[in-house]
């Protein structure tokens, strides 16, 4: 069950099940894990023009309860032998990417991961956009979720633009291991 809030899923040029459109998408070989419906459009469709396609892309949704949270989504995918990297789309509030960085660490996943953090310039302690994207003091902020990015060797664009070339970064330091 994907959940409340989300676009859906799609394996570009294979199945789609959603609302979202197929055009931002291309088939490939990276996974495209999103808390927010547009900016999974946004993120995907950077990655397709820097030829960067993707394997699936899954909408968990930006809501407090979702029907298949990150960790989850993430385990779904993470040993797919069609996929190189990851990409997270995530958001202000909640602890979903600082729970998924641990798991990251704990687990030892050594393909490239780079992600995106939507909402760094809103206010402290105010809903914004989601019902999931509120704050409340340090927690769920996209401080907390970069610097525990950081700890996993994530690195986390500024802009959704940045996506493509962080991955790109990733993926060649992994070759010239």
């Amino acid at each position: 069950m994907v959940g409340p809030n989300t676009p859906g899923v799609i394996i570009p040029g294979v199945i789609k099940i959603g609302i979202m459109p197929a055009s931002p998408f291309k088939p490939g070989r990276i996974a495209v894990l999103s808390r927010s419906g547009t900016l999974m459009y946004e993120v995907s469709n950077n990655l397709s023009l820097a030829n960067f396609g993707q394997s699936i892309c899954f909408g968990i949704g930006g809501d407090p309860i979702n029907g298949s949270p990150l960790i989850q989504a993430f385990d779904t995918i993470r040993n797919g032998a069609n996929i190189d990297g990851v990409v997270v789309v995530g958001e202000i509030g909640g602890d979903a990417e600082e729970m998924l960085a641990q798991h990251i660490i704990d687990t030892k996943f050594d393909k490239p991961v780079v992600a995106y953090i939507a909402g760094r310039a809103a206010p402290k302690e105010k809903r914004m956009g989601h019902a999931g994207a509120i704050i409340y003091g340090t927690y769920g902020s996209a401080e907390s979720k970069v610097s525990m990015y950081a700890k996993a060797n994530v690195p986390v664009a500024k802009r959704p633009a940045e996506v493509p070339m962080l991955l790109a970064g990733k993926l060649e330091k992994g070759r010239n291991k």
